[in-house]
């Protein structure tokens, strides 16, 4: 079967360099080749994150540690900050926790702004929120730095920070935001099979979760940090992933962050002008867009261009790309085209020439 590229907003392409990586011969997970294979990406993860605290990895999807978030910082209330269907599913998450929660929701395409948190904040009712930083189901990213700001005026609220289709492709500095939790999957950004999670906890978060009781096994803070003390992992990780994650550090440092970030923002632009090349306009609030995937307005908001996007996908994979015909309650009335990972300029060429022929068949 013909590959099909994906400039899906997630999994995305991966490198046959990483490939390689994640089928290297196994090793005893709590022997010294994995010590030492984890103890070599810990300040390359630490430089990433922005952090002088330890970087977990866990191989789960993202969700495990979201999940881990709520049970092992929420004793109060948590405030779930609500964009999107990604953001949207914290509050169920909570509630399944057996947690109680409270929506922050602003309409799709809109952002979650710094003043409507502290106006929730300011009750005194809650004790964590939520947020996801890149709103993959709109194409929308919330103000970090302005709501991080927050934590100060909260000390002892948990600032709980999703960051799953933004890290790696625009700078995040953990220890400098003052937040407590960041999480990233490795299927978007990182441009890695799906099935591993990045995470890091503030020195509060850590001592909020020894005092929880029911903070389950899993995905325990505590036994995280323990065993990454040790360049270890609390349970039996997935190794093909540590390898793959090791590789693909070293590309981003052979290529440089600020040269990542700034590529990232290059072929995020030339999607957005191949949309208003043909009448489209974006879904996002302007200057809220996210700069690893771009959310194309057709038809969900007045103004701009309308096709069939189900059509539009078709033609387009016939050509060999799949890009996205929308998300949930905007499928259809939207689509979506990834550029995150290891997507360059020239990467990205082939496909605006598939959408251009197909358009031409709309």
């Amino acid at each position: 079967m013909a590959h099909v590229k994906l400039h899906i907003p997630g999994p995305v392409e991966v490198s046959e360099k990483t490939f390689r990586a994640f089928c290297s011969p196994m090793v005893g997970h709590r022997g010294q080749g994995f010590k030492d294979l984890y103890a070599k990406m810990q300040p390359q993860l630490q430089q990433l994150l922005g952090t002088k605290q330890l970087v977990y990895v866990s191989t789960s999807s993202a969700w495990g540690v979201m999940e881990g978030a709520i049970r092992n910082l929420v004793a109060k209330k948590v405030l779930n900050c609500m964009c999107g269907a990604f953001s949207d599913k914290w509050l169920d998450v909570s509630r399944r926790c057996g947690k109680q929660a409270e929506a922050l929701q602003v309409d799709w395409g809109s952002p979650i702004r710094a003043a409507q948190i502290d106006a929730k904040l300011a009750t005194g009712q809650f004790d964590a929120l939520t947020l996801i930083h890149n709103e993959t189901s709109t194409g929308v990213m919330s103000p970090l730095l302005e709501i991080a700001a927050l934590k100060r005026k909260y000390p002892d609220v948990m600032f709980i920070v999703d960051a799953v289709s933004s890290l790696t492709a625009t700078k995040i500095d953990f220890d400098a935001l003052g937040i407590d939790v960041l999480l990233a999957g490795t299927q978007k950004a990182f441009a890695l099979p799906p099935g591993a999670a990045v995470f890091v906890c503030s020195p509060a978060a850590l001592a909020k979760a020894a005092t929880s009781a029911d903070r389950g096994y899993y995905f325990d803070f505590v036994e995280f940090q323990k065993n990454a003390e040790q360049s270890m992992t609390p349970s039996t990780p997935s190794i093909s992933h540590f390898y793959a994650l090791s590789s693909k550090l070293d590309d981003f440092y052979a290529e440089g962050l600020e040269a990542r970030f700034a590529r990232h923002s290059r072929t995020n632009q030339q999607t957005r002008d191949w949309a208003a090349r043909h009448g489209f306009t974006l879904f996002p609030e302007p200057g809220f867009e996210s700069v690893t995937l771009t959310c194309v307005n057709n038809g969900a908001k007045p103004g701009g261009r309308v096709v069939d996007a189900a059509k539009l996908q078709k033609l387009v994979k016939e050509q060999g790309f799949l890009i996205d015909g929308g998300y949930g309650k905007i499928k259809g009335t939207t689509f979506r085209i990834s550029n995150m990972g290891d997507e360059t300029e020239a990467t990205m060429a082939p496909l605006y020439a598939a959408l251009d022929g197909a358009m031409k068949q709309l």
